[in-house]
């Protein structure tokens, strides 16, 4: 057998079976091996196993490798995004269900050939960015034991970092897409909203929740995308938007105020980023400073303002029935949406306009770069205070999907030694494009 490197790829899986040097069978069967072998690092609520991959596995001898662009590439799936036959939990025993049918993006992905693995671990109800928020235990960072590993998509970018998919599944709504990217060394890519349906997805805020892809390489992202991506007629929130191609980014810009940074290690983080700053330099000398301040505004209002309501408005009635099954954490943030009224909530929404045509016209035709995180903790130091450790990480990720800006989270030099550091390129719905070409040349130059 072709040996497994320890971070697997689309395009390395893909070389190898062209060239019938690797069977996928193989590929699974030592996934679970090293599933078994992690098991407590609480990556997955469903680990992978061969009864539940053996219909995938089988189909593939029915299907034409060269017209099927995942066929037989392994995936993980985040356990709020439903696979037809298996429990989603939202990281909620109580709440789980069997879904008939699977989630749009999944059905997608089966068809081009992917390998479902298994469920991922998660914040419960996708509430949270921190990886500690689940009673199905706290998901380890994949480098560094004793930190976080990011969430609420945890268990689907530690998968990809411990060789465990090629790529994940995740969801973001305030960063959940990208901070276990950048905490795990990996590319997080936010599709714009409504690119890839979220139809099969338990919602946190449904109208802004994005379904989101973890991989080694932005190319392999953009491989995913091109087979996620495409209008829904049953889901009420997809959109036609075009598969991005790297265009030319004649401004990628900085934030005019300098980053604050935080945590044991604000230090290195700060280090980190003044390399990545000089890298952006180097590629675009005409680099510009703006003021970043209507984003900050913009991000108070997802979790200081009614946009919380909207996950009581999907959850509060299941919270009520059932008293005690949520963490304690997760229940005071989801009862936080019983204060708001209507009238606040409009209020909100035309303060949420105004924000938005002045971003449009900030970021019209440019590209704007910020750290990914701020900084990083010990899971212990979450424990002893899991909603300020929690806000600090979504200092530069909040804003992104209310104010409808795409993104994409990139590793840049690591902070230290098994401490990644990642910075995330943001532009408007429309400027994919622009996104990606960002992006690689970032990647050209490191």
């Amino acid at each position: 057998m072709t040996y497994l490197p320890e971070k697997l790829t689309i395009t390395w899986l893909r070389d190898r079976y062209l060239e019938k040097s690797l069977d996928p069978e193989q590929v699974v069967l030592e996934i679970i091996r090293r599933a078994k072998a992690t098991a407590s690092m609480n990556i997955w609520i469903v680990q992978p196993n061969i009864d539940l991959i053996r219909p995938y596995l089988d189909r593939l001898s029915m299907l034409d490798i060269e017209s099927c662009p995942l066929w037989g590439i392994p995936f993980a799936i985040k356990d709020n995004i439903d696979l037809a036959g298996v429990m989603t939990t939202a990281g909620c025993p109580d709440y789980a269900y069997l879904p008939a049918d699977s989630a749009a993006v999944v059905r997608r992905l089966t068809e081009a050939g992917a390998l479902p693995m298994g469920k991922t671990n998660l914040d419960q109800f996708a509430t949270g960015l921190v990886g500690t928020r689940s009673p199905f235990g706290e998901t380890h960072n994949a480098l560094w034991e004793d930190l976080i590993s990011g969430g609420s998509s945890a268990g689907s970018a530690v998968a990809v970092a411990k060789g465990q998919a090629a790529f994940a599944l995740g969801t973001d709504t305030a960063g959940s897409g990208r901070v276990p990217a950048a905490l795990n060394g990996l590319f997080g890519w936010k599709p714009t909203c409504g690119a890839w349906s979220s139809s099969g997805v338990v919602p946190a805020c449904a109208s802004i929740d994005c379904v989101t892809a973890f991989s080694h390489s932005l190319n392999d992202c953009l491989t995913v995308d091109k087979v996620m991506r495409g209008f829904e007629p049953n889901d009420p929130w997809s959109k036609e938007f075009p598969v991005p191609c790297a265009g030319n980014p004649k401004i990628i810009c900085l934030p005019e105020k300098e980053p604050e940074f935080f945590g044991p290690f604000a230090k290195e983080y700060k280090e980190a980023w003044d390399k990545a700053v000089a890298s952006i330099l180097k590629i675009c000398p005409g680099t510009k400073k703006l003021d970043c301040s209507i984003l900050e505004k913009g991000a108070k209002i997802l979790y200081e303002g009614p946009w919380i309501a909207e996950r009581w408005a999907d959850l509060g009635e299941f919270v009520q029935k059932h008293p005690g099954s949520l963490l304690t954490v997760t229940e005071k943030i989801l009862r936080s949406g019983e204060n708001f009224d209507a009238a606040s909530v409009f209020k909100s929404i035309h303060e949420l306009q105004s924000i938005k045509a002045q971003t449009k016209a900030l970021l019209q035709d440019v590209v704007l770069v910020m750290p990914t995180c701020a900084g990083t903790w010990t899971r212990e130091q979450v424990r002893q205070d899991p909603i300020g450790k929690n806000s600090d990480l979504g200092k530069y990720t909040n804003h992104c999907n209310l104010l409808d800006l795409c993104a994409v989270a990139v590793p840049s030099d690591s902070a230290a030694e098994n401490l990644p550091f990642g910075i995330t390129f943001f532009a408007l719905a429309e400027n994919e494009d622009l996104l990606c070409g960002a992006a690689e040349l970032f990647i050209g130059k490191q």
